[in-house]
Parts: C-alpha cells; sequence; structure tokens
C-alpha cells in the first residue's frame, strides 16, 4: 500500500527550483507522485514503503541542492515560519545597506553630483576603487554568500535556478572590475570602467525583495497560523475530583477536562456534566453561539463563552477535529492546479534559457559595437531581470490564500485542484433531504384505511423502521408508542423495508413496492403530495393499511443561497430519491425548475453524467448516501455537520451543513482563479516586456538602456507585486457572494 510523507524544504527560491525538485523525485524508483509548493516551501511525496523509504527522499531532494526534512504525520499541526525567515532576511539586508550605500554614493554620486566627484578626488583618490572593491567583496563574502554558495553549485550540477542568475550576474560585475581594477591595460581605455556598486546593489536589492515576499507571505499563511494557534498549550485535567493544570500532549482519551468560561476547548470531548454555549465560529464560519449539554459533542479549538463543564477527551493529537481541518487546508495548498503544470515546465527550462539569451546579449553587442562595458551591462542585466520567481508564485501563493479564507468560512477544499475546477463549472445539482431541507422530517399526517386506526399504523410502521438508519425512519419511530418487535427485515433500494410482525407479511414504503389497492385514498393524497410531503404506504398481508405523510422542512438559509446560485449564472438541478410530486413541490417553492426525482443511487450517478454532457457540474450532497453522486461529478460538495472534514467521496466539505457554503465555494473558486490569471499575465508579461528592454534592443533608437541595479529592482518588485495581489483575497467579504 502506497505511502504518503510530507517534507520541508529549504532553498526553495523560484519556480525552477521547483521544478528541478520534482524531477529528481519523479526519477526514483518507488514514488508515485511527488508535488513541490513555491509558497509553503514543502513537498508531498507518495510512495512505495517496499522500494523506497523516507530517508532516501530526503537524500534525493538534498541531492538536488535542496536540504530537506521529514515532517511526522504525527507531529503537532505547524505553519511555515516566514516570521523568522523575514527577521534572518531583515538582518542581511541592513549589512548589505550598510555595504552598498557607500558605494552607490561615491560611484553614482559622482558622476551626478559635481560636489561628490570633487569630494572623492580629494579624499580618496587613488583609493577609490581600492575602497570600492573591498566594499564590494564584503558584499559578495557577506549578505551575498547565499546565492554563490547555491547558485554555483547549481550551475555547476546543470540545475541553473535563481541563485545563479544571481551569482553569475553579480559576480560577472564583480570581476569584469577587478579586471580593470588590477590589469587595466587587457581592457581598451573605453572600457575600463569598473561596476562594484551595480554588484552590490544588485544583491541588496534582491535580498530586500525576498525580504517582502517572506513578510508578504508570513500574512498569506496567517490561516494556518491562526487555526494552529486556535489550540491551547495547557488545560484543567480533573484527577479524583481535582483540577490540574496539564500540557495538551500528555492529556489521554478518556480523561475529563474541565473548560471554564472564555477559555478554548483543548482537545475533541464530550460533557459528562455542566452546560453552555460554545462559539463554533471557528469551524463552521457561523457567529452565533451553540448551546451544549451533557452528551453533546465539544470540538477542540472552540470557545467556551458563558460556563463551566466538564467533558471526557473523545481525540487528541493528529486525531483531533482541528488538526484534521489543518492538515487537509495543508493538503489542498500542496495540491497542484492544472494550470501550474504549464507555468513548471515553462520555468524549468527558462534559467538555462535566460543564461544562453544573456551571452547571446554580449556577443551581439561586441559584435555590433565592440563595446564590452556596454554588453555587460546588457547582459547582466537579462540575466537579474528574467529571474522566474513571480511565475513560481503567482499560482500556489494563491492556492495559499484562497484555501485559507475559505477554512475560515468553513469550507474545506480537500484537493487544491478543486479549486480550478469549481471555478468553471455551469451546473450545481442538489440532493434535497439534509441539503436543501434540515434532514430531520417529522410525521405530519397518518391515513388510515377502515378498520385500522392512526397508532396502529405508526407502530406497524415503526417495527420495520427500527431496522434502518434513514431520517424518515427516525422520524416515525419518534412517533410511535409502543411498535412491536419485526423480523426478517430486507431493506429494497429505492423502494423502503419489508418484514413479518407477528404472522403478518408487512410492506412499507414507496407506491411501487405496494401490492395492495390504495387508490381509495387518492384524493387526500394527492394534496399531501402537492405539499411537498414525502408518501409511506403500508401494508400487511396484501391488504392496504394507511399512508404516512412525513415533512422535512427547507433551511432557513436555502432560498437565499438558491438565488445567489442563480444570480451567479449557475443553473440548479435537483437530483433526488424522493417521490416526483414530493420532490417538485420543493422545487417550486424554491425556484428550482429542473427536477429529477424518484432515482435510485445509481440514478444518481446517470443523471449526473447527462447534466455534464452541457458542462463541469457540482453535485452537492451529505457525503454518505450520495458517494457514488459525489464521486462521479466534477466536483464533490459534501454538506458536513462541523466535524466531518474527511468524507472521501467529496473534493470540498462543508463544515456548516448550509448550502450558502457552496456560494462561498463559488466565490473563493472564481477570485482565486482571477487572482491566478492575473498574477501570472503580470509574471508573464513583464518578462516579455523587459527582457527586450534589458538586452538593449531599443539602445540604438531611443538610448535606454536598463542598468543592472533597476533590473534587480525590478526583479525583486514582480514577486512582491503577484504575492500582495494575492493577498487581496484576504479581504473578500462573504456578503459579496451573491454578485460573484
Amino acid at each position: 500500500m502506497d505511502h504518503t510523507a510530507n517534507f520541508s524544504i529549504q532553498g526553495l527560491s523560484c519556480g525552477s527550483c521547483v521544478g528541478r525538485v520534482e524531477r529528481a523525485l519523479a526519477g526514483a524508483a518507488g514514488i508515485q507522485v511527488a508535488e513541490v509548493n513555491l509558497a509553503t516551501r514543502r513537498a508531498r511525496v507518495t510512495f512505495d514503503p517496499s522500494a523506497t523509504d523516507i530517508g532516501a527522499i530526503e537524500q534525493l531532494i538534498t541531492q538536488a541542492g535542496y536540504p530537506a526534512q521529514h515532517q511526522p504525520s504525527e507531529a503537532p499541526p505547524s505553519a511555515p515560519d516566514f516570521r523568522s525567515e523575514g527577521d534572518a532576511l531583515r538582518r542581511q539586508v541592513w549589512i548589505a545597506a550598510a555595504l552598498a550605500l557607500p558605494l552607490l554614493l561615491v560611484e553614482m554620486g559622482s558622476h551626478l553630483v559635481p560636489a561628490i566627484h570633487l569630494w572623492v578626488d580629494a579624499n580618496l583618490g587613488a583609493w577609490n576603487h581600492p575602497t570600492q572593491a573591498l566594499l564590494a567583496s564584503a558584499m559578495l563574502l557577506g549578505p551575498g554568500r547565499h546565492f554563490f554558495s547555491h547558485g554555483l553549485v547549481a550551475l555547476i550540477k546543470r540545475r541553473p535556478d535563481m541563485n545563479s542568475l544571481v551569482a553569475l550576474g553579480t559576480g560577472t560585475a564583480y570581476a569584469y572590475s577587478i579586471v580593470v581594477l588590477v590589469w587595466p591595460t587587457l581592457l581598451p581605455s573605453a572600457a575600463q570602467a569598473v561596476y562594484f556598486e551595480s554588484a552590490a546593489v544588485v544583491i541588496f536589492l534582491v535580498l530586500l525583495g525576498r525580504m517582502l515576499e517572506a513578510r508578504a507571505k508570513g500574512q498569506a499563511g496567517e490561516a494556518i497560523q491562526r487555526l494552529v494557534g486556535l489550540q491551547p498549550d495547557q488545560a484543567l485535567v480533573v484527577v479524583n475530583g481535582e483540577p490540574q493544570l496539564r500540557a495538551i500532549a500528555s492529556i489521554q482519551v478518556g480523561e475529563t477536562i474541565r473548560v471554564r468560561p472564555g477559555e478554548r476547548i483543548a482537545l475533541d470531548a464530550e460533557v459528562i456534566s455542566g452546560s453552555g454555549h460554545v462559539d463554533e465560529s471557528m469551524l463552521t464560519g457561523e457567529p452565533a453561539p451553540v448551546r451544549k449539554g451533557q452528551g453533546d459533542t465539544l470540538v477542540g479549538g472552540t470557545l467556551n463563552t458563558t460556563a463551566s463543564f466538564d467533558a471526557r477527551v473523545n481525540n487528541n493529537g493528529n486525531n483531533t477535529v482541528l488538526a484534521k481541518i489543518i492538515a487537509t487546508v495543508q493538503q489542498a495548498q500542496a495540491t497542484k492546479l492544472p494550470i501550474q503544470s504549464l507555468v513548471n515546465r515553462i520555468t524549468l527550462w527558462f534559467v538555462p534559457t535566460i543564461i544562453g539569451l544573456s551571452l547571446t546579449t554580449l556577443l551581439v553587442w561586441l559584435i555590433a559595437t565592440g563595446d564590452l562595458a556596454l554588453g555587460l551591462v546588457a547582459a547582466v542585466s537579462v540575466m537579474i531581470i528574467a529571474c522566474p520567481c513571480a511565475m513560481g508564485l503567482a499560482t500556489p501563493i494563491s492556492i495559499m490564500i484562497g484555501t485559507g479564507k475559505a477554512a475560515e468560512w468553513g469550507v474545506l477544499f480537500r484537493r487544491g485542484d478543486a479549486l480550478q475546477t469549481l471555478s468553471s463549472v455551469t451546473t450545481v445539482a442538489v440532493d434535497k433531504t439534509g441539503t436543501l431541507t434540515e434532514g430531520k422530517p417529522v410525521v405530519t399526517d397518518v391515513i388510515a384505511m377502515p378498520a385500522t386506526t392512526q397508532s396502529q399504523i405508526l407502530n406497524l410502521a415503526a417495527a420495520l423502521e427500527a431496522h434502518s438508519e434513514h431520517p424518515i425512519a427516525r422520524a416515525i419511530t419518534l412517533a410511535a408508542e409502543q411498535p412491536p418487535v419485526a423480523g426478517n427485515v430486507v431493506s429494497v433500494t429505492g423502494g423502503g423495508l419489508t418484514g413479518r410482525v407477528a404472522s403478518q407479511s408487512v410492506r412499507l414504503g414507496a407506491a411501487h413496492l405496494m401490492t395492495a389497492d390504495f387508490s381509495a385514498l387518492a384524493d387526500r393524497l394527492n394534496g399531501l403530495s402537492d405539499a411537498g410531503k414525502t408518501l409511506a404506504f403500508l401494508e400487511a398481508d396484501g391488504e392496504a393499511l394507511g399512508v404516512i405523510a412525513v415533512s422535512d422542512a427547507i433551511k432557513p438559509t436555502t432560498p437565499r443561497a438558491i438565488k445567489a446560485l442563480q444570480a451567479a449564472g449557475l443553473k440548479v438541478v435537483m437530483v433526488s430519491g424522493d417521490q416526483a410530486a414530493a420532490a417538485q413541490a420543493i422545487g417550486d417553492q424554491l425556484g428550482i425548475n429542473d427536477v429529477i426525482a424518484g432515482v435510485l443511487p445509481e440514478g444518481k450517478v446517470d443523471a449526473i453524467r447527462a447534466l455534464q454532457a452541457r458542462g463541469p457540474v457540482a453535485f452537492v450532497g451529505d457525503g454518505i448516501n450520495d458517494a457514488p453522486a459525489l464521486a462521479a461529478a466534477d466536483v464533490g460538495i459534501a454538506v458536513g455537520s462541523g466535524t466531518d472534514v474527511a468524507i472521501e467521496s467529496a473534493e470540498v466539505v462543508l463544515m456548516g451543513g448550509d448550502l450558502g457554503g457552496v456560494v462561498d465555494a463559488v466565490t473563493l473558486s472564481r477570485a482565486s482563479l482571477r487572482n491566478i490569471h492575473q498574477n501570472l499575465f503580470w509574471a508573464f508579461g513583464y518578462n516579455v516586456a523587459l527582457i527586450p528592454l534589458a538586452a538593449g534592443l531599443f539602445y540604438p533608437a531611443l538610448g535606454w538602456l536598463l542598468s543592472p541595479m533597476f533590473a534587480a529592482g525590478a526583479m525583486g518588485l514582480s514577486s512582491v507585486f503577484v504575492v500582495m495581489n494575492a493577498l487581496r483575497l484576504r479581504s473578500l467579504k462573504r456578503s459579496e457572494r451573491a454578485d460573484t
């Protein structure tokens, strides 16, 4: 059986890095799937444990040039530590600024401000260029050392990345300047210019861009960080009637914890004494506190608002609902969207192409003008400005923020690619019971044939329904007073139940299951069907006994959600196993024109496939009875109970159990894809527009030649722009969902 493991990876800086790690893993024996995420700097690898192991995978990634560390599944949930990364980069930026600023003032200032030129001549004189060389050397050996230690190694291994581009660009400028300083006679007098300040300022600007990017990524990962921070570190454990403060990691299943007002519930538990109200908004997205009493389930991370109570721990560690939510969000963030595959193929070959283009630029300048200095400036600018960082970040950063925002709204994307697929859906098919309705039917009418009482009908029906878990079965058993015991009960799929009660052969369910004649009740039954009620027919030994009418109230939020979906241009179709008349009545109340009723679970799959002829289809169901339809749809959306976060048949889980969550999911999907397209347009457009400028294509006609310093600034800002654009998803409001 295949296993899946997660790894944190150091040194990932661009899309080319991601491509190289994935290529190194894809070619190894035993590895089935490898997905590397630049935004989170994690890899998710599915492998055959009989052919390889965790240590071998770590070694493969490390040998590719990126140190890796396995993240055990039993480890507590965590978020990437972008804050520490940002702090470390900030220190490097300050050092780089202290070294680059004097160089910039001395070299560029001398060209722009006559007073500075006079000061440099008077105070530095012949020591001007040696001083610049000293400062530039300190820059390359200090803050810039990372680019060379990683970039040159990657280049030697023929796996160049962003670090290689920076190392080649700054190293070339530095080496050229050293030649001018030490062996000036090797070059024509017109080419004897030094570029120490360019090498230093480029490193400073690249580091500054990385620092800003790390800060922005820290904001992007706040959704995960907030989820991780919901679980307290300690809790009160009741031992022999006395509360003791203990670390969460030491609390075992079955122990009793005490939760005081204003405290977060430490672990999943069940109330055993006391009662109060709990704020479950972190789970469902709904702000109204929920009353909890003896026997009710508590979810770790939710907030006790009113009273103290004791609860028995049901789950701890990675088995808690909160841990599963975090793992689900992280899994979605690590998933590659189909659109990302194209980007990865491009960025994998982008760096070698740019190196070749840079060398070509230098040769063209030398052949056309013979000006080595200007050719060098153009070649270095091409190398620096074309770094594919923004392209590598364009997709994963938007997925990271979009799925995190979805979790805040009670929508879990179990797979990140569902984020893209859902944006293209044209039809939303919905189940009726438990999706459009409360899923808690009640008996409203009992129609008895002559010589049969309502009580007899309910008790006889309840005898069979005691063997069923269907919501209608629960409604009938609750309405009965003293049901007898039934035997030989058999469930007829899509029909009902058969069995024996005492000496009678009893049938209960849909009209087509019956052998008796119920025509005497036709007029009364038509009125019940028109009201949207579900009818359960009852017969014994082939004789009609009566009919039980069951009604399931429409959820208060359903009408608004249906209107919002239709306003978003989506076609809403009801697909139900209920009787046609009852389903159509609900459809009429909600404004759903297309109703497919009376279908078995297999029939729902057929209905989904028929709808897919018009375009991609999302199916919304309860995630258990509707598993085949959820799996058949382009996107399966399961309406959960708040704790049902791992429904295997669905790509999306609505923890609030509210159809409005579908509107939220569609809103986030469309907004995220729109954001990704904007990022990719910027990243590709930026390179297409600025590479010709950096190469000096416009220099002969307009005199435009991009300095390597400006190229470095533009490169850094492009990545920051992509991340900042993705951060706009954090401000998306649920109130906008009808306008998606």
